[in-house]
């Protein structure tokens, strides 16, 4: 792949901002980040395979209306044989190829798996970080737009103190800040 295969030209340009890619170029893959139709296309997916999952990490804070971004999707599906058959499904109607050992993987339910090359990039977490149970976490999320089963921002911001990692770190106060401005309404 040519390396300006991925990029998007700039049609207008700022007075006074510097052109920092040449022509006009930046880098970019709109087709590949978190976004509302990538939520939309997934959710309607897994609703017609029957998956059970919820939206977790940035991706679900993002679907509460949390002002960030973020390059991949973050679920948090139910760990059960016959529900990683229906997301194996409902992943390869979306697109994705799933090979022998990614399926296994998927229907076993392991903790943490990475899933790239498909229409967007996508992580199962059937083990997060401070929250308990799938089942607990259900009982205390929300369907949002009608659409968007997510885990509880509570349980967004308790997974992210607990896997403590830099990234989560640096969004942390931003996003228990968002909590309180949502609890205040």
């Amino acid at each position: 792949m040519h390396h300006t295969e991925s990029l998007i030209r700039c049609v207008h340009i700022a007075n006074g901002v510097r052109k920092n890619y040449p022509n006009g170029l930046v880098m970019a893959d709109k087709n590949k980040e978190f976004s509302y139709p990538v939520a939309e296309k997934l959710a309607a997916v897994f609703s017609k395979h029957k998956v059970e999952y919820l939206f977790i990490g940035k991706s679900g804070a993002i679907l509460y209306g949390f002002p960030d971004t973020t390059q991949d999707v973050d679920l948090f599906p139910k760990k059960a044989n016959d529900n990683g058959k229906r997301i194996v499904k409902a992943l390869n109607e979306l697109g994705f190829s799933i090979d022998n050992t990614l399926e296994k993987a998927i229907v076993a339910g392991k903790d943490f798996i990475h899933i790239r090359g498909g229409p967007f990039d996508l992580d199962l977490v059937f083990a997060p970080d401070g929250i308990e149970s799938y089942d607990k976490a259900l009982k205390r999320a929300q369907i949002i737009a009608g659409k968007f089963p997510v885990a509880s921002l509570k349980d967004i911001i308790n997974s992210k103190k607990k896997a403590g990692r830099l990234r989560d770190k640096e969004v942390l106060t931003r996003l228990e800040d968002f909590y309180k401005y949502l609890k205040g309404k």
